[in-house]
Protein backbone atom coordinates (compact mmCIF):
# COMPACT_ATOMS: atom_id res chain seq x y z
CA UNK A 1 0.00 0.00 0.00
CA UNK A 2 1.00 3.82 -0.86
CA UNK A 3 0.17 6.85 0.32
CA UNK A 4 -1.59 9.17 -2.65
CA UNK A 5 -2.71 12.78 -2.44
CA UNK A 6 -6.00 13.13 -3.21
CA UNK A 7 -8.65 16.36 -3.26
CA UNK A 8 -10.69 17.23 -0.26
CA UNK A 9 -13.17 19.24 -1.98
CA UNK A 10 -13.38 19.87 -5.26
CA UNK A 11 -10.81 22.23 -6.40
CA UNK A 12 -11.50 25.04 -9.18
CA UNK A 13 -9.07 26.67 -11.92
CA UNK A 14 -6.88 29.25 -10.42
CA UNK A 15 -7.22 28.04 -7.01
CA UNK A 16 -4.27 27.89 -4.60
CA UNK A 17 -3.97 24.65 -2.45
CA UNK A 18 -3.81 24.97 1.01
CA UNK A 19 -3.20 22.43 3.66
CA UNK A 20 -7.24 21.70 4.33
CA UNK A 21 -7.96 21.10 0.81
CA UNK A 22 -6.19 18.02 0.19
CA UNK A 23 -5.80 14.78 2.60
CA UNK A 24 -3.37 11.40 2.41
CA UNK A 25 -5.47 7.97 1.00
CA UNK A 26 -4.03 4.29 1.40
CA UNK A 27 -3.90 2.68 -2.46
CA UNK A 28 -2.56 -0.42 -3.80
CA UNK A 29 0.70 0.18 -5.16
CA UNK A 30 0.01 -1.36 -8.39
CA UNK A 31 -2.86 1.68 -8.61
CA UNK A 32 -0.88 4.53 -7.52
CA UNK A 33 -1.54 6.83 -10.47
CA UNK A 34 1.31 8.45 -12.57
CA UNK A 35 2.10 11.91 -11.83
CA UNK A 36 0.38 11.75 -8.25
CA UNK A 37 1.96 12.71 -4.67
CA UNK A 38 3.06 11.25 -1.91
CA UNK A 39 2.85 13.75 0.55
CA UNK A 40 1.22 16.64 0.82
CA UNK A 41 4.05 19.06 1.36
CA UNK A 42 4.88 18.65 -2.20
CA UNK A 43 1.83 19.96 -3.82
CA UNK A 44 0.69 23.06 -1.37
CA UNK A 45 0.96 26.99 -2.64
CA UNK A 46 0.30 25.17 -5.95
CA UNK A 47 -2.33 26.85 -8.13
CA UNK A 48 -5.06 24.44 -10.09
CA UNK A 49 -4.72 24.61 -14.04
CA UNK A 50 -7.26 21.83 -14.01
CA UNK A 51 -10.38 21.32 -12.27
CA UNK A 52 -10.45 18.13 -9.82
CA UNK A 53 -13.30 16.46 -8.00
CA UNK A 54 -13.94 15.48 -4.91
CA UNK A 55 -11.55 12.62 -3.16
CA UNK A 56 -9.69 12.65 -7.06
CA UNK A 57 -5.80 12.43 -6.84
CA UNK A 58 -3.72 15.32 -7.39
CA UNK A 59 -1.67 15.11 -10.60
CA UNK A 60 1.65 16.87 -11.67
CA UNK A 61 -0.21 17.55 -15.05
CA UNK A 62 -3.28 19.58 -13.18
CA UNK A 63 -1.16 21.76 -11.08
CA UNK A 64 0.87 25.03 -12.15
CA UNK A 65 4.33 25.42 -10.68
CA UNK A 66 5.24 26.93 -7.19
CA UNK A 67 5.33 30.63 -7.34
CA UNK A 68 4.00 31.36 -10.81
CA UNK A 69 0.67 32.73 -9.22
CA UNK A 70 -2.95 32.72 -8.72
CA UNK A 71 -6.27 32.99 -10.60
CA UNK A 72 -5.73 33.25 -14.43
CA UNK A 73 -2.14 33.81 -15.02
CA UNK A 74 -1.01 29.68 -13.95
CA UNK A 75 -3.50 28.51 -16.36
CA UNK A 76 -1.77 30.45 -19.73
CA UNK A 77 1.07 27.87 -20.69
CA UNK A 78 4.42 28.79 -21.53
CA UNK A 79 4.66 31.08 -24.89
CA UNK A 80 0.65 31.83 -25.19
CA UNK A 81 -0.75 34.45 -24.23
CA UNK A 82 -4.45 35.56 -22.80
CA UNK A 83 -6.16 38.53 -24.58
CA UNK A 84 -9.62 39.95 -23.51
CA UNK A 85 -12.00 41.61 -26.09
CA UNK A 86 -15.31 43.78 -25.51
CA UNK A 87 -18.21 41.29 -26.44
CA UNK A 88 -21.85 42.24 -26.09
CA UNK A 89 -25.31 40.30 -26.06
CA UNK A 90 -24.67 40.10 -29.93
CA UNK A 91 -21.27 38.93 -30.62
CA UNK A 92 -20.94 37.47 -26.97
CA UNK A 93 -23.71 34.86 -28.28
CA UNK A 94 -26.10 35.90 -25.19
CA UNK A 95 -23.63 34.88 -22.66
CA UNK A 96 -23.23 31.48 -24.12
CA UNK A 97 -19.27 31.60 -24.59
CA UNK A 98 -18.17 30.12 -22.04
CA UNK A 99 -14.52 29.06 -20.11
CA UNK A 100 -13.59 25.83 -22.25
CA UNK A 101 -15.09 26.44 -25.10
CA UNK A 102 -13.56 27.25 -28.74
CA UNK A 103 -14.36 30.43 -31.02
CA UNK A 104 -13.78 31.88 -34.56
CA UNK A 105 -13.13 35.28 -34.53
CA UNK A 106 -14.89 37.08 -37.20
CA UNK A 107 -13.83 41.34 -37.89
CA UNK A 108 -16.20 43.60 -39.90
CA UNK A 109 -14.61 46.52 -41.43
CA UNK A 110 -13.54 48.44 -44.66
CA UNK A 111 -9.84 47.90 -45.67
CA UNK A 112 -7.77 50.51 -46.75
CA UNK A 113 -8.31 51.13 -50.70
CA UNK A 114 -11.68 50.33 -50.50
CA UNK A 115 -13.74 53.32 -48.73
CA UNK A 116 -17.23 52.51 -49.97
CA UNK A 117 -17.90 49.07 -49.53
CA UNK A 118 -17.41 46.55 -45.83
CA UNK A 119 -15.96 43.31 -45.96
CA UNK A 120 -16.71 40.61 -43.09
CA UNK A 121 -13.33 38.03 -42.57
CA UNK A 122 -12.59 35.51 -40.57
CA UNK A 123 -9.37 36.44 -38.93
CA UNK A 124 -8.72 33.33 -36.01
CA UNK A 125 -10.25 30.19 -35.94
CA UNK A 126 -10.12 27.47 -32.60
CA UNK A 127 -9.34 29.91 -30.19
CA UNK A 128 -10.00 28.54 -26.75
CA UNK A 129 -12.09 30.71 -24.13
CA UNK A 130 -9.98 31.13 -21.05
CA UNK A 131 -13.05 33.31 -19.01
CA UNK A 132 -16.28 34.98 -19.46
CA UNK A 133 -15.60 37.92 -17.36
CA UNK A 134 -14.88 36.80 -14.03
CA UNK A 135 -15.50 33.54 -14.44
CA UNK A 136 -12.91 30.92 -14.98
CA UNK A 137 -15.59 27.71 -14.84
CA UNK A 138 -18.20 26.85 -16.68
CA UNK A 139 -22.12 26.28 -15.51
CA UNK A 140 -22.47 22.37 -14.70
CA UNK A 141 -25.87 23.19 -15.92
CA UNK A 142 -24.79 25.57 -18.64
CA UNK A 143 -26.46 28.51 -17.54
CA UNK A 144 -25.20 31.49 -19.75
CA UNK A 145 -23.01 33.73 -17.77
CA UNK A 146 -23.69 37.46 -19.53
CA UNK A 147 -20.36 39.29 -19.55
CA UNK A 148 -19.37 42.63 -20.81
CA UNK A 149 -15.53 40.69 -21.36
CA UNK A 150 -13.63 37.28 -22.62
CA UNK A 151 -10.76 36.66 -22.14
CA UNK A 152 -9.13 34.24 -24.85
CA UNK A 153 -5.78 31.97 -24.73
CA UNK A 154 -3.42 33.02 -27.92
CA UNK A 155 -0.05 33.39 -29.32
CA UNK A 156 1.63 36.71 -29.41
CA UNK A 157 0.74 36.97 -32.80
CA UNK A 158 -2.44 36.43 -32.74
CA UNK A 159 -2.95 38.44 -29.58
CA UNK A 160 -1.90 41.65 -32.16
CA UNK A 161 -4.57 40.56 -34.84
CA UNK A 162 -7.20 40.69 -31.90
CA UNK A 163 -6.05 44.34 -31.19
CA UNK A 164 -5.96 45.48 -34.33
CA UNK A 165 -9.69 43.91 -35.19
CA UNK A 166 -11.02 45.12 -31.90
CA UNK A 167 -9.69 48.92 -33.14
CA UNK A 168 -10.40 48.87 -36.48
CA UNK A 169 -13.58 46.94 -36.95
CA UNK A 170 -16.61 45.07 -35.17
CA UNK A 171 -15.82 41.46 -33.51
CA UNK A 172 -18.01 38.71 -33.55
CA UNK A 173 -16.91 35.65 -31.86
CA UNK A 174 -18.74 32.46 -33.14
CA UNK A 175 -18.92 29.17 -31.36
CA UNK A 176 -18.37 26.07 -32.50
CA UNK A 177 -17.90 22.64 -31.44
CA UNK A 178 -15.29 21.73 -28.83
CA UNK A 179 -14.19 18.46 -30.94
CA UNK A 180 -13.75 20.33 -33.99
CA UNK A 181 -10.57 21.11 -35.14
CA UNK A 182 -10.99 21.34 -38.35
CA UNK A 183 -9.80 25.16 -40.42
CA UNK A 184 -12.45 26.68 -43.35
CA UNK A 185 -10.88 28.54 -45.92
CA UNK A 186 -12.83 31.26 -46.18
CA UNK A 187 -12.51 34.40 -48.59
CA UNK A 188 -14.60 37.10 -46.57
CA UNK A 189 -18.22 38.25 -48.12
CA UNK A 190 -18.42 41.53 -49.21
CA UNK A 191 -21.30 43.82 -49.13
CA UNK A 192 -21.96 43.45 -53.24
CA UNK A 193 -21.75 39.50 -52.89
CA UNK A 194 -24.51 39.92 -49.76
CA UNK A 195 -26.82 41.75 -51.76
CA UNK A 196 -26.04 39.36 -55.14
CA UNK A 197 -27.40 40.59 -58.55
CA UNK A 198 -29.00 43.72 -57.12
CA UNK A 199 -26.38 45.32 -55.78
CA UNK A 200 -25.13 48.25 -58.22
CA UNK A 201 -21.61 48.64 -59.29
CA UNK A 202 -20.36 52.33 -58.13
CA UNK A 203 -19.49 53.81 -61.63
CA UNK A 204 -16.57 55.96 -62.05
CA UNK A 205 -17.46 59.75 -61.48
CA UNK A 206 -16.91 61.43 -65.19
CA UNK A 207 -15.47 64.55 -65.22
CA UNK A 208 -16.33 67.28 -68.40
CA UNK A 209 -12.83 68.11 -69.89
CA UNK A 210 -12.26 72.01 -69.23
CA UNK A 211 -13.04 74.03 -71.84
CA UNK A 212 -10.42 76.22 -73.05
CA UNK A 213 -9.90 79.90 -72.07
CA UNK A 214 -10.69 82.20 -74.79
CA UNK A 215 -7.48 84.17 -75.41
CA UNK A 216 -8.37 88.33 -74.97
CA UNK A 217 -6.64 89.70 -78.40
CA UNK A 218 -5.82 93.69 -78.57
CA UNK A 219 -8.38 94.81 -81.61
CA UNK A 220 -7.38 98.73 -82.80
CA UNK A 221 -10.15 100.71 -82.34
CA UNK A 222 -12.43 101.91 -85.33
CA UNK A 223 -11.91 105.22 -86.64
CA UNK A 224 -15.49 106.76 -87.09
CA UNK A 225 -15.67 110.05 -89.82
CA UNK A 226 -16.57 113.54 -87.63
CA UNK A 227 -19.59 114.48 -89.23
CA UNK A 228 -19.86 118.01 -89.37
CA UNK A 229 -22.08 119.86 -86.55
CA UNK A 230 -25.33 120.55 -88.21
CA UNK A 231 -26.63 124.09 -87.30
CA UNK A 232 -30.20 125.02 -85.70
CA UNK A 233 -31.40 127.40 -88.00
CA UNK A 234 -34.49 129.63 -88.39
CA UNK A 235 -35.66 130.69 -92.24
CA UNK A 236 -37.53 134.11 -91.86
CA UNK A 237 -39.14 135.03 -95.01
CA UNK A 238 -40.25 138.74 -95.64
CA UNK A 239 -42.38 139.22 -98.94
CA UNK A 240 -39.73 138.52 -101.31
CA UNK A 241 -36.36 138.37 -98.74
CA UNK A 242 -35.36 135.37 -97.34
CA UNK A 243 -33.21 135.39 -94.12
CA UNK A 244 -31.86 132.23 -92.16
CA UNK A 245 -30.79 133.26 -88.50
CA UNK A 246 -28.44 130.77 -87.35
CA UNK A 247 -29.30 129.88 -83.00
CA UNK A 248 -26.28 127.51 -82.74
CA UNK A 249 -24.22 124.58 -83.00
CA UNK A 250 -24.47 120.77 -81.70
CA UNK A 251 -24.03 120.83 -78.15
CA UNK A 252 -24.67 124.45 -77.26
CA UNK A 253 -21.38 125.39 -79.42
CA UNK A 254 -21.97 128.70 -81.69
CA UNK A 255 -21.19 128.09 -85.52
CA UNK A 256 -20.00 130.35 -88.11
CA UNK A 257 -22.55 132.15 -89.97
CA UNK A 258 -23.17 130.41 -92.95
CA UNK A 259 -22.96 132.05 -96.48
CA UNK A 260 -25.88 134.65 -97.21
CA UNK A 261 -28.36 132.93 -99.64
CA UNK A 262 -28.85 135.48 -102.62
CA UNK A 263 -32.25 136.41 -103.06
CA UNK A 264 -33.34 136.96 -106.36
CA UNK A 265 -34.03 140.89 -107.44
CA UNK A 266 -37.62 141.77 -108.33
CA UNK A 267 -38.53 142.08 -111.96
CA UNK A 268 -38.64 145.46 -113.54
CA UNK A 269 -42.08 146.47 -114.81
CA UNK A 270 -42.12 146.08 -118.64
CA UNK A 271 -42.17 149.36 -120.59
CA UNK A 272 -44.51 150.41 -123.55
CA UNK A 273 -41.51 150.66 -125.74
CA UNK A 274 -40.91 146.74 -124.94
CA UNK A 275 -44.65 145.91 -125.79
CA UNK A 276 -45.21 145.87 -129.53
CA UNK A 277 -48.26 147.91 -130.73
CA UNK A 278 -51.55 146.14 -130.90
CA UNK A 279 -54.30 147.01 -133.11
CA UNK A 280 -56.27 149.46 -130.89
CA UNK A 281 -52.92 151.84 -130.25
CA UNK A 282 -52.37 151.69 -133.95
CA UNK A 283 -56.06 152.96 -134.81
Amino acid sequence: MKDVVIAAKPLAIGMMIKAGDVKVQKVPGEQFPKGGFAKVEEVLDRPVISNILLDEPVLDGRLAARGSGQGLAPVIPVGMRAVSVRVNDVSGLAGFVLPGMHVDILVTGRPPGNERESITNTVLQNILVLSAGTTTQPDARGTPVPAPTVSLLVTPEQAEIITLANNEGRIQLVLRNGSDTNRADTKGVMVSKLYGTHAKKAEPEIRPAPRPRPVAMAVAPIARPVLPAMPEQIVVIRGNSRTVEVIGGRNGLPLPPPPPVPVPAPAAPASESDNPPNATNQQ
